[in-house]
């Protein structure tokens, strides 16, 4: 969700990437029901493995509890934002999270 709707805020202006240490096998279909609804379409995007190197040649690294199994490089931004977890949740859970996500994504956008 993070990625999506920061792509759909900074219109161009960064490079997103998205990962995660333990990656699901597809992209929850209640998450994309929810992306949806904005009008961003996550649907066709395929967990990845967070790789060391996208950490490496990021300038601004924003983790969602991955803990000490996240690289962590010398001189870079990072922000951890704790977020509740969308799997198992219904719609409206996830609704609320995306808006919380989104809330975030603003505020980073503003500042980038």
């Amino acid at each position: 969700m993070a990625a999506g709707l920061l792509r759909h805020h900074a219109r161009g202006r960064v490079r997103v990437s998205s990962a995660g240490t333990e990656p699901a096998s597809e992209v929850n279909p209640v998450v994309v029901e929810a992306m949806d609804e904005l009008g961003i379409e996550i649907g066709g995007a395929l967990p990845r493995k967070l790789e060391t190197e996208a950490v490496r040649v990021a300038d601004v690294v924003v983790t969602m509890g991955c803990g000490d199994t996240c690289p962590v490089f010398p001189g870079k931004r990072y922000e951890d934002w704790e977020v509740e977890d969308p799997a198992g949740q219904d719609l409206e859970a996830v609704r609320r999270i995306r808006d919380d996500i989104d809330a975030r994504v603003r505020a980073l956008v503003e500042t980038l």
